[in-house]
């Protein structure tokens, strides 16, 4: 789960992570309300969106005035914002953060994250902050430090001051980034985090260093379990389909095709993708139904693929273990016929009981297709979405 920046930055003043004055708006007169607040010269201007890479497509602007202020906020509010890390249609911009104008000296980066391979949390720095970098960790590896955490020890004040030395800190700024570090460590824990970034890390002109920009993303198997962080939760920064299929315990991911997919199992759905592929096809989604399949899940299994109107055929490749292939046949065949679908089945089952199940798919007069092979019904889907 994704939060907001302004968001992120009040977990951080929780911790005693130092950001930016500023506060959130709704509405062009509040952020102008705000700059007056919080004085100075100069302000920026944020849009508040769940992607990255804000500041290279206009949605991260500086303020000069009130007069700025107010128009920046409406050329950004109700608008939607493009970046790399969005889908082509980009995400509504509903709320904006608007901050106090800092004089930057320096443009560090500092995250923490969990490593699987090493098994450990770490935390990755680098000299090396702002826009670019991943390009810089593609490039320049080397300018990229990376501090793992064991967990029964915790972190260790001498792991801080290696960062710190590594960044170029000095004096009263190795004991500011040891307390970040701290506090960094302490909100990952607390609230089930996988990922929390600061980028950049900026050294003011005075020497401060402040948590310019902020994410943090969360365990979504943990959120049920932190009220306040659930609250936090913004649904018109996600998919609807996908916010739909939560509620029904699947699995849904939008993708850019016209063959829907319903598979049960992560791996299994992977595959299945990879080989509409590989036949020529581009599936339209990834939908994991789970392994307790029932009638009601696969009803709306069919209306969340049925909702993309670039669906031309679905593919339907379900493993009968859990649930017998009979069992989830009858799922089908009431979930078809209790919301009308038209387009092409085609249905690959396997499994305990694949026979009654196939014989239930057989000769019913509806567009169902079975198939015994997957490779087969790859192809099938294929070319029926093709002929539609």
């Amino acid at each position: 789960m994704n939060i907001h920046e302004y968001q992120a930055k009040q977990l951080f003043q929780n911790y005693a992570i130092p950001v930016p004055q500023g506060m959130h708006a709704n509405t062009s007169e509040r952020a102008k309300a705000i700059a007056e607040e919080l004085g100075g010269e100069g302000w920026v201007v944020k849009a508040q969106v769940h992607a990255g890479g804000r500041g290279k497509v206009g949605g991260v602007k500086v303020a000069n005035n009130l007069t700025e202020v107010v128009e920046i906020s409406e050329s950004l509010l109700g608008k939607r914002l493009v970046t790399i890390q969005t889908v082509s249609a980009g995400l509504p911009i509903n709320s904006l953060l608007i901050e106090k104008l800092y004089p930057i000296k320096r443009e560090l980066y500092l995250s923490i994250l969990v490593d699987r391979a090493s098994e450990r949390i770490i935390f990755i720095a680098s000299v090396a902050g702002g826009m670019d970098i991943e390009t810089i960790a593609h490039e320049s590896p080397e300018k990229i430090i990376s501090v793992p955490v064991h967990p029964s020890a915790g972190l260790q004040s001498y792991q801080c001051r290696k960062v710190a030395y590594t960044l170029g800190l000095k004096g009263t700024q190795i004991k500011a980034l040891t307390k970040i570090m701290q506090g960094m460590y302490e909100l990952f824990l607390d609230k089930d985090a996988s990922q929390i970034e600061i980028n950049p890390l900026i050294e003011t002109e005075s020497g401060d260093l402040l948590a310019l920009d902020a994410k943090i993303n969360f365990d979504d198997n943990a959120v049920a379990i932190h009220s306040d962080i659930l609250a936090m939760k913004d649904p018109t920064q996600e998919d609807d389909k996908e916010n739909y299929a939560q509620q029904y315990g699947l699995n849904y991911i939008t993708l850019e095709g016209n063959i829907g997919c319903m598979v049960n199992g992560a791996g299994l759905a992977m595959a299945t993708m990879d080989l509409v592929k590989l036949k020529g096809g581009l599936p339209a989604n990834f939908l994991d139904v789970g392994g307790g399949t029932n009638v009601e899940k696969v009803c709306e299994a069919f209306k969340l693929i049925l909702s993309d109107k670039s669906v031309k055929a679905v593919l339907v490749n379900i493993f009968g273990g859990i649930v017998q292939c009979d069992v989830i046949a009858a799922g089908i065949l009431a979930a078809i016929e209790q919301i009308h679908v038209t387009i092409p089945v085609v249905v690959r089952l396997e499994g305990t009981n694949v026979e009654q199940g196939r014989a239930l798919l057989s000769n019913t007069g509806l567009n169902i297709y079975p198939a015994d092979d997957l490779a087969h019904a790859a192809e099938q889907v294929v070319a029926l979405a093709e002929a539609v």
